[in-house]
């Protein structure tokens, strides 16, 4: 479906894409939303360098395994577990399985505002 035949308040995966690849952001400034998000699939060993927000951001796994840090503490989390990183706090995620991850990673903002520490 295109985006021209959606209703009104629903956005095309198309319109949001990342690239060529599936990954998309969605800002949801730009929909009238107040919270924001990044639809990630990463192969194995991908994911983002450290960042922090200044609010906080949530992770629901949709499918695969991934290695998720969260200021000092590093844990394990698969396909249906949900975590929470503060704001302020650096976090990243790394995919630790052997076929694509899927995680969608929701930023408590209607927009996207983040850090890199080797951007600080």
């Amino acid at each position: 479906m295109n985006s021209t035949s959606l209703p009104q308040g629903v956005v095309a995966e198309a319109d949001i894409r990342i690239g060529t690849g599936r990954s998309r952001k969605f800002v949801g400034a730009e929909h009238d939303a107040d919270v924001s998000y990044f639809y990630v699939e990463n192969q194995p060993g991908e994911g983002p360098g450290m960042h922090w927000h200044p609010y906080s951001e949530t992770w629901v796994v949709l499918e695969g395994a991934t290695r998720i840090t969260i200021g000092e503490e590093t844990f394990t989390a698969g396909a249906g577990d949900t975590a929470t990183g503060p704001a302020y706090v650096p976090h990243c995620f790394t995919n630790i399985g052997e076929g694509t991850l899927r995680i969608m990673g929701i930023h408590a903002s209607p927009t996207i505002i983040q850090t890199f520490l080797d951007e600080d």
